[in-house]
């Protein structure tokens, strides 16, 4: 199974809706909450090409995108085939 890293910050529904989304396809995955922790922002933003939105999703080093974007795979029967 990939080694999946899920940028999240405070009092953010697209960050605990996307955490429900993973654990419901029995993905493990490694949160990284941007306000606790000293420069994962700067990292999610230079990882993530710009983008500034949490949640950011990567599998492995792969920049999946937000909810919006794990939500369609899951939708299209793709996301366990990229969870392998």
């Amino acid at each position: 199974m990939k080694k999946i890293k899920i940028y999240t910050g405070p009092m953010c529904n697209y960050c605990e809706a996307a955490k429900r989304l993973l654990t419901r396809n029995n993905a493990t995955y490694e949160e990284i909450n941007i306000s606790n922790v000293e420069g994962a922002m700067e990292e999610m933003i230079k990882k993530s090409n710009g983008k500034r939105t949490i949640p950011q999703i990567f599998f492995d080093e792969n920049h999946i995108g937000g909810y919006d974007e794990v939500r369609a795979l899951e939708k299209e029967n793709k996301l366990q085939d990229l969870l392998k």
